[in-house]
């Protein structure tokens, strides 16, 4: 019953997977409605696309691409992005192992042009602030052409504070415009083994509309000579005169698109080139706390672990997730949308680019006179939809896996209360017949009241054990009437076989008469037997016990029991004191003529039967053995049963009442009565053990005290 409830997260997780994909279709159309109504915006506006030279062929294209992080001038590129992300462009020899070669990184942000050199420079030598030229140091040159279109030069100077100033310089390239440095331009250099890392930013309010832009690397290495050793450049090939061009977002189609942002969603505008010509909006990145080191061992860490198998036996699918998606696959992704909607088919698929983080991106084309000139792509993240998602599973799980507990605690307490009611009135039941088989209550009265089939069960045996009492109250009073009914005719045959040999002397003398005599004497002894039998319980309550030395009773009844029996040898081994218990001599010379009419009649012709008593700290143990015939362990353990005999179908005379009433006075008398084979195997000994008397205890325990 229990595990039939796993049912309902398996329905529920199978709507929670559809409903996910109908809010992602949901929010797809949504993105990609986004993209058509920005796209219609620039749709035929081919001067947007247009206010960089036509044909790039003639330039070294120089591409800066938008920055999203605030960039810190410390000469370290933590706040670029990834570093396996990180595309430089090298300048310099082909192997790029000598001096003055260097790598680039270029980004745009916040109206300012960052740059980021990592050069090859195994002596840096600084500017000498007593030297007015600033041509004689280690610096970087800078070409481009003003807003105004007459041509621009700075310099960028290292300083020995690792501070990288920027002047204006004369056509020479020897001295400053103006002296005073440009506050503009600012950097700073990281020195580093054999390479020099610079990083600095440049207002592109000086660059013009078409924003040219060429850089070169002057190396000096002798500081007392100050000559230029090697220097090399971003300009174009050889045969070219224009500068390098830089490429950079288009203030207009920035400026149309900056209004159309919206929280959580990132515009681009891609020309169809490839370029980003215009960007608006931020996605946010879900940020590590501290607590990400122990989220395996909260609720939703463990969601999160198990999910991806949930995924999979549910819904039939593998769950895509980061680890199982590469950084090149995430690329795939971001460039097929961007190539499918250049190529005029409006497209929104869905990337996983973080464990966190999982984004739609839709992309529609942008196109003028049927030809498409660029695409306009909306990024934003599901966040949303995956945490309501996530809750919503952590939710049903949680709630399964409470009702699948509750279910179990109410059925294992439902179980435990049927297994104790069957056990509580499995043992009334056992304790109503003692381990003998005598009836000890005629009724129950665990679960006689309840109503279910327990109850009705309680009552079927209750009333069997009440019929079971009458039947034995019958039987127990049967031997009673027996004897009052059979004694009347059984008188009268005495009698009458009395009077008979009275008036008929002669026939005093037959052996019929004899004959007859003894049966009716024999008769009246199994009446008087079975009498004693069904009566002993009762008469031994009536019985007043006394402290008796056993010793001396015993060694009295065995040489009395020995002119009785003259045909037997007996022998008796007693004890060297008193051996004072409390009991009724008459009920134990009862018990002993049981016992010694048994060993007598088991005996082996020609061998004793022999009468012990020992002593034990707390207990008298009278024992009586024969040599004879052994026991099994059956016989052994029944043989004190009532109405059990094994003397086999010759005897049928005997009831096996003896040794049951020997075990009855042996019980009254607070003792036990049991049957072992001898050691030796020759016989068998019948064994009483009865309690010394309290005062004779104490003696005996204070003797054998060390």
């Amino acid at each position: 019953m229990g595990l039939a409830l796993l049912a309902v997260p398996w329905f529920s997780y199978q709507q929670l997977v559809e409903m996910e994909r109908l809010l992602v279709q949901g929010q797809s159309q949504a993105q990609l409605l986004t993209a058509e109504g920005i796209s219609t915006l620039f749709n035929g506006r081919d001067d947007l696309f247009n206010d960089l030279p036509l044909n790039l062929e003639d330039f070294e294209p120089l591409y800066a691409q938008p920055l999203t992080n605030s960039i810190r001038l410390d000469g370290q590129t933590e706040d670029w992005g990834p570093s396996q992300q990180l595309q430089y462009l090298e300048f310099g020899s082909l192997d790029g192992v000598q001096d003055a070669d260097f790598k680039m990184l270029l980004g745009e942000r916040a109206d300012f042009l960052y740059v980021y050199m990592r050069i090859r420079d195994q002596s840096i030598v600084y500017r000498d602030p007593e030297y007015l030229r600033l041509d004689n140091a280690d610096h970087i040159q800078l070409n481009f052409i003003r807003a105004d279109g007459e041509d621009g030069r700075v310099s960028l100077v290292f300083q020995s504070s690792n501070v990288v100033t920027g002047f204006a310089m004369d056509e020479q390239w020897r001295y400053a415009a103006s002296g005073v440095a440009d506050n503009r331009i600012q950097g700073a250099l990281l020195p580093s083994g054999d390479e020099v890392f610079v990083e600095f930013r440049f207002p592109l309010a000086l660059l013009g509309s078409r924003r040219y832009f060429g850089m070169t690397f002057v190396d000096v290495d002798d500081p007392a000579a100050r000559n230029t050793v090697r220097s090399t450049r971003t300009l174009p090939s050889a045969g070219k005169e224009s500068f390098d061009l830089v490429v950079l977002g288009t203030p207009e189609v920035r400026n149309i698109v900056q209004g159309l942002g919206y929280s959580g969603a990132r515009i681009l505008v891609i020309d169809n080139q490839g370029r980003v010509r215009a960007e608006a909006g931020t996605i946010q990145t879900p940020a590590a706390t501290a607590s990400d080191s122990t989220s395996d061992f909260t609720l939703s860490g463990l969601f999160s672990r198990l999910r991806p198998w949930l995924h999979q036996l549910i819904a039939g699918e593998e769950l895509q997730s980061a680890s199982n998606q590469t950084a090149d696959a995430q690329n795939l992704v971001a460039e097929r949308v961007i190539r499918d909607s250049l190529n005029g088919d409006p497209i929104a698929l869905r990337n996983r680019i973080s464990a966190n983080q999982e984004m739609i991106l839709a992309a529609h084309p942008i196109v003028s006179a049927e030809k498409v000139i660029g695409t306009v792509v909306v990024e934003q993240d599901i966040d949303n939809i995956l945490k309501f998602q996530r809750t919503s599973l952590e939710q049903v799980l949680l709630l399964s896996v409470v009702s699948l507990v509750a279910v179990f605690v109410a059925l294992l307490a439902f179980a435990g209360r049927l297994a104790w009611r069957i056990r509580s009135l499995r043992q009334e039941a056992s304790a109503a017949i003692d381990h003998y088989g005598r009836l000890r209550r005629a009724e129950l009265k665990s679960e006689v009241n309840a109503g279910d089939e327990i109850g009705d069960l309680s009552r079927s045996v209750s009333n069997m054990l009440e019929k079971l009492h009458q039947h034995n109250t019958f039987l127990e009073s049967m031997p009673r009437t027996l004897r009052h009914e059979i004694n009347n005719p059984l008188n009268t045959l005495s009698t009458s076989l009395q009077n008979l040999a009275e008036e008929f002397p002669e026939v005093d003398e037959s052996k019929y008469l004899a004959s007859a005599k003894r049966g009716v004497h024999r008769i009246g002894s199994i009446v008087q037997n079975l009498a004693d039998a069904a009566n002993l319980e009762e008469s031994l309550e009536a019985e007043e016990l006394e402290a008796v030395d056993l010793d001396s009773f015993l060694r009295s009844y065995v040489s009395n029991c020995a002119l009785a029996h003259k045909d037997t040898r007996m022998i008796y081994q007693g004890s060297d004191g008193p051996a004072i218990a409390m009991i009724a001599d008459f009920r134990i010379e009862q018990l002993m003529d049981k016992l010694i009419d048994n060993a007598v009649d088991f005996h082996r012709k020609g061998t004793a039967v022999r009468i012990q008593l020992d002593f034990f700290p707390d207990t008298l143990q009278i024992s009586v053995a024969n040599r004879g015939p052994v026991m099994s362990d059956q016989v052994l353990k029944s043989a004190f049963d009532s109405m059990v005999s094994h003397r086999g179908p010759q005897n049928r005379l005997h009831f096996g009442l003896g040794l049951y009433v020997v075990r009855v006075i042996a019980e009254h008398h607070g003792g036990v009565a049991k049957a072992v084979n001898l050691p030796d195997g020759s016989g068998v000994a019948m064994v009483v053990q009865l309690p010394l008397a309290e005062a004779e205890s104490a003696a005996r325990l204070e003797a054998i005290r060390p």
